[in-house]
């Protein structure tokens, strides 16, 4: 079989993972052919290609981003976009795609079936909020570059007697800020699931000066939002995908802190190092057998069928599971680290 590959959305560590999993036994135990997207669905509506072999996904494993590019790119938000990406598969003679992405990337897979396009997804977001995987790739590598981050901050925090505001990425779900928070200590932790009042979190921190610590660890997920009329956040304008561009909400925290408290507030921003360098052991490992397990769902014809993790075992869940609620933090989970603060 001829089969494409592509990596969309915002890269992540263990990309690379997959695809030299999938190309090595896609070439080495069904004798397929692999030709390479560039730049995720802009390459397909594009025609842009790189050919993908075992001699040229060599070294691979240790190395984070995505050989292939990536980008936001939606075609059905460019007019003839999926016309033109069924045409560009026709005119590759691609008998399956294989799709590694989020949310967005595998709603275009899914789409794509009404028009002719046989497509296997392999779950990838570092925020861990894809339906139908208990685990996405990326996340334990962000979670484990978080943490060493905080921890590293308590110790200048504490040198200074400051509050230490901390933000990571995490656009609808908390998950990343909710297991570094918990991983390394911090005093609060605001997510996107629950709303936070600022004056609650500066009541919380005069609490903990009040009860002798002379500094603080706010972690702060890049979505949360405070309640209504509370704060003023800055609007950055949206992607191909609708999703408001985010960032920004730590350096928007940090001075109301200050402010209410009159503790001395910094704010560091993790943003994309959280994408950057080398995945995790166990980011390499899921990411590895996912691709193996794409190429086998490909010659199942297991079409319209998303690879995922449930347990310690790799399933095949509907393309439509997978993309139609995302995955948040429970409240449940929320309380359990709360607990931690006092």
């Amino acid at each position: 079989m001829r089969i494409g590959m592509l990596t969309g959305g915002g890269d992540c560590p263990g990309l690379n993972a997959v695809l030299r999993a999938a190309v090595r036994k896609g070439e080495r135990q069904y004798g397929d052919e692999f030709v390479g997207f560039r730049h995720g669905w802009r390459g397909v509506v594009e025609n842009e290609t790189m050919p993908l072999s075992v001699r040229t996904t060599r070294g691979l494993l240790p190395r984070g981003g995505t050989m292939l590019g990536t980008s936001r790119t939606n075609p059905f938000k460019r007019e003839g976009g999926a016309e033109a990406a069924i045409a560009t598969l026709e005119q590759q003679k691609v008998d399956a795609l294989v799709a590694i992405g989020g949310e967005d990337t595998l709603g275009v897979a899914h789409a794509l079936k009404d028009h002719g396009a046989q497509c296997v997804g392999v779950p990838k977001t570092i925020d861990n909020d894809l339906s139908a995987t208990d685990v996405t790739f990326g996340y334990d590598t962000a979670v484990q570059i978080a943490t060493d981050a905080i921890d590293r901050l308590h110790t200048t925090a504490e040198s200074h007697d400051r509050v230490m505001v901390v933000e990571v990425m995490g656009r609808h779900a908390g998950w990343i800020a909710l297991s570094s928070g918990m991983a390394g200590g911090a005093d609060v932790i605001l997510v996107p699931e629950a709303p936070f009042d600022i004056a609650e979190v500066c009541d919380r921190l005069r609490q903990r000066h009040d009860a002798g610590s002379s500094f603080s660890i706010v972690v702060v997920a890049e979505g949360a939002v405070p309640v209504a009329g509370t704060m003023k956040l800055q609007d950055a304008g949206i992607d191909e995908f609708g999703h408001v561009r985010l960032g920004g909400i730590g350096a928007a925290l940090a001075p109301e802190i200050e402010a209410h408290t009159g503790f001395e507030t910094r704010v560091t921003i993790l943003g994309h190092v959280l994408r950057g360098g080398t995945p995790t052991a166990f980011d390499r490992i899921l990411a590895t057998r996912f691709g193996l397990a794409a190429i086998d769902a490909v010659h199942d014809g297991a079409f319209d069928m998303m690879v995922a993790l449930r347990g310690n075992e790799i399933v095949r869940v509907p393309l439509a599971d997978a993309v139609t609620t995302l995955k948040t933090v429970p409240p449940e989970r929320i309380a359990d680290a709360e607990v931690l603060f006092a």
